[in-house]
């Protein structure tokens, strides 16, 4: 990893760690305070309805009352364990005075006082006082100071304490496994970002490793594969341009010399000296024309006129067509085709301008008393056109370039035969932009052998079918 980008990786991880966490903070509070409130509201609406939940020691003093018709005895109310609710009565009764009818003293914060002392109990200031009733006659008063009134907020609260302290726990546990498992997202997605702004800057040697989860690999994988088509479409792009520099150079240089020859008065004006600067041009057109046409078949702007094509008819008029450079250059050329149909839908203009591409390039460089063969070969759903000769083939570390722009094996395949070196890509654009393929593979008894393969034409369908 380039020591720059280290950097720019732990800013994009701190951040995306920080958005992730706060994510999960909004999570976790939002679920807490849910459940809270939600409790609470529950709560709240019980205790509303009922006062025994908010005050059950009024109601048991109550019935204590009308079960033994005195107080006396009262402070044994709260020795059976069996009661209800027993220790927030408990609770309220150390914090509460019970008086009776003539407001008396009976309980003084849960302590007894006899009767025998006959002590009044003193009003003060923010006391609250329940009445307890027994057959609709005040047998007594309750009476709580503010602070320790059991107001329902309190008993909610109480009740709502634990289940805080649970969402709390499960808040951060939860957080703790979140972030435990955002490190296995956070390294390599603040990678991908690193890199794609690597990429984005210029730099296309960048590329991520895989890791984390499945998702994050394919996209990791995903990126690295786009890195490497990007670069490779850059290396195609800079070897093109530098390619046609270098083609484009040798032409203008011989026609530059020609001419500045002639004006120095070293040429003489006459054909023998304008002809070859002429040549020149014709080979300068022929190179510009042929950028063209490859340039519409890759950017898919070539227009074909796509109809049933016997190949088999096609190849021998293509055999008729070179005949004449065939015998010329002393090589024998042969047609074989398959007795089998060959019908494919295809541009016949088209494939007539492989085909004789093909034939073209052979005649080129076979030797004098070689032979080629064309043949057309119906195999399966497709059919099978190859140009075979026997020259002297093309080294098999060359074999996937051989459809390169502007490719040429330097022993075999030099500038010597007039091509552009763009026969063979704009064949195998022309042939795929069909729905077909090009190959070439070197032939066992020598030679190599070219061509392509294109689908079929389907079948019309019979009445009935």
């Amino acid at each position: 990893m380039n020591h720059t980008t280290q950097p720019l990786i732990r800013s994009t991880r701190l951040r995306l760690f920080m958005l992730l966490v706060r994510a999960f903070a909004i999570v976790v509070l939002l679920t807490t305070g849910l459940l809270l409130g939600l409790t609470g509201l529950f709560i709240s609406r019980i205790a509303d309805q009922s006062s025994m939940f908010v005050m059950p020691l009024p109601s048991l003093l109550e019935a204590y009352y009308t079960g033994k018709g005195s107080w006396e005895g009262v402070e044994n109310l709260f020795q059976d364990n069996s009661l209800e609710r027993q220790a927030e009565a408990l609770w309220q009764l150390q914090h509460t005075v019970l008086v009776d009818a003539d407001n008396r003293i009976i309980l003084l914060y849960g302590k007894i006082i006899p009767a025998s002392k006959n002590q009044v109990y003193t009003s003060q200031t923010g006391e609250v006082r329940i009445s307890l009733i027994d057959k609709g006659i005040k047998v007594g008063e309750l009476i709580y100071d503010r602070l320790h009134y059991p107001a329902a907020w309190r008993v909610i609260v109480g009740m709502l304490f634990p289940v805080a302290l649970i969402s709390l726990f499960l808040g951060l546990l939860t957080l703790i496994i979140g972030l435990l498992l955002m490190r296995r997202v956070i390294t390599p997605l603040a990678e991908v970002i690193a890199a794609a702004q690597a990429v984005a800057s210029g730099d296309l040697s960048r590329r991520v490793q895989v890791q984390g989860p499945d998702d994050l690999r394919a996209l990791s994988d995903s990126f690295n594969h786009m890195a490497d088509a990007l670069q490779h479409n850059e290396q195609e792009r800079r070897n093109l341009l530098a390619d046609v520099a270098h083609e484009l150079r040798t032409p203008l240089t011989v026609i530059r010399g020609r001419l500045e020859g002639i004006l120095d008065g070293v040429y003489p004006a006459d054909e023998i000296h304008i002809a070859p600067a002429l040549e020149e041009t014709y080979l300068l057109e022929r190179l510009v024309d042929d950028l063209r046409l490859l340039t519409l078949a890759e950017t898919g702007q070539l227009h074909f006129d796509l109809k049933e094509v016997d190949l088999g008819d096609l190849a021998r008029c293509a055999v008729e067509m070179f005949d004449a450079q065939a015998v010329e250059s002393q090589v024998t050329l042969t047609v074989q085709v398959d007795e089998r149909p060959s019908l494919v839908m295809a541009d016949p203009q088209r494939v007539e301008q492989v085909t004789g591409n093909l034939l073209n390039n052979a005649l080129d460089f076979t030797l004098p008393g070689g032979k080629i063969d064309l043949s057309v070969e119906a195999i399966s759903e497709s059919v099978r056109v190859s140009v075979s000769d026997n020259g002297p083939g093309v080294p098999e570390a060359d074999l996937p370039h051989i459809f390169d722009r502007f490719w040429r094996a330097e022993k075999s395949r030099s500038r010597a035969y007039g091509g552009s070196g763009l026969g063979l890509a704009i064949a195998r654009q022309m042939i795929e932009a069909q729905g077909g393929k090009m190959f070439a593979e070197n032939r066992p008894e020598g030679g190599l052998r070219v061509g392509f393969v294109l689908p079929k034409a389907e079948k019309p369908k019979k009445m009935g079918d």
